[in-house]
């Protein structure tokens, strides 16, 4: 009953007085408040929020800065157009960026096997279809028709 009361003379109230004097209800509360913090503890604690915030962008740029490291190098090593986009994003990062350890590992590893595989001897052992057994007894038995054959040549 309070409520139609209140409702319906509320309304008349507001407009003879101009709305002058509003009422927060009660469920209304500041953000402080509602938290159960003072309004110092909840700037500080607003404060925190933006530094973590900071920090987590800070660290996502960095990443992203490493990941567009990676991306280059990989268009370095294959030969790919390069990206305006990676370079931006080292370039957002300070330029002091650098491939992550296990990766820079990797990639000289990958690096030696290249080189193995670029040198005669790699070419030779890198061949699927290659029996080396039956190649070294094919050589020696091609050595061994030559020896015969050049005993029985007249000329010698």
């Amino acid at each position: 009953m309070a409520f139609m009361v209140k409702h319906m003379i509320g309304g008349q109230l507001k407009d003879l007085t101009g709305g002058i004097a509003e009422e927060k209800p009660e469920g209304e509360k500041s953000e402080a408040a509602a938290k159960g913090m003072t309004q110092e503890e909840f700037e500080e604690y607003q404060q925190q929020l933006a530094e973590e915030k900071m920090e987590r962008d800070a660290s996502f740029a960095q990443k992203k800065a490493e990941r567009a490291t990676i991306r280059t190098h990989f268009r370095e090593k294959y030969r790919l157009p390069k990206s305006d986009m990676d370079a931006e994003q080292i370039q957002q990062a300070g330029d002091d960026v650098e491939l992550p350890t296990e990766l820079a590992k990797m990639i000289a590893e990958d690096n030696q096997e290249e080189e193995s595989r670029q040198s005669v001897l790699g070419q030779l052992t890198s061949l699927q279809n290659m029996d080396l057994d039956q190649l070294k007894d094919k050589a020696q038995a091609t050595v061994e028709d030559l020896k015969k054959t050049a005993d029985k040549c007249e000329v010698m």
